[in-house]
């Protein structure tokens, strides 16, 4: 039997406190090109969700004007923490609450994908949705309460969206 590989995909979504195009996000906005070229860059990179503009901004997240999305895929959990706290990503999370909404729910989620899977936005948003009503699970889990991949609704056979969690 053949051992399937997995890598990790995450998700983040944050409510803006203004349009993208207000002076209150220009920071923000003006360090989108150059963090993404440092993901794209990282070790352990694989793929990011973006738009013909090279950023994922425009791209809706549940039928929200307020919300933006950030969804990748990373080699594993070791790859995505080294790229989030070091450099112009380190700088940018450190201002987050200048630009973003404090949101009670969770607006992060991880999971493990067979390598090679580019999760789509409604497969996030199925898994967030998981993880907040039920916490931490082999389907949706968060950098402080992992799981390995090969178990849960990744492994082979599984399916790789609960039904269930997705919106009509």
């Amino acid at each position: 039997m053949t051992e399937t590989a997995y890598e990790l995909a995450q998700v983040n979504i944050a409510r803006l406190k203004a349009p993208l195009d207000t002076p209150l996000l220009k920071d923000f906005v003006d360090q989108l090109d150059p963090v993404n070229a440092d993901a794209d860059a990282a070790d352990g990179f694989v793929w990011r969700l973006q738009d013909e503009e090279g950023d994922a901004t425009a791209i809706p997240v549940f039928d929200d004007p307020w919300l933006i999305v950030n969804l990748s895929v990373w080699r594993d959990a070791d790859a995505l923490t080294a790229f989030m706290y070091q450099g112009r990503h380190r700088e940018m999370l450190a201002r987050r609450r200048e630009w973003f909404e404090r949101v009670r729910e969770a607006m992060t989620a991880l999971w493990w994908v067979p390598k090679g899977h580019r999760p789509s936005v409604a497969e996030a948003e199925s898994r967030l949705l998981r993880l907040r009503t039920h916490g931490p699970t082999p389907y949706a889990f968060t950098l402080r309460t992992s799981f390995p991949p090969g178990e849960g609704p990744h492994a082979p056979g599984s399916p790789l969206v609960d039904k269930s969690c997705v919106r009509d």
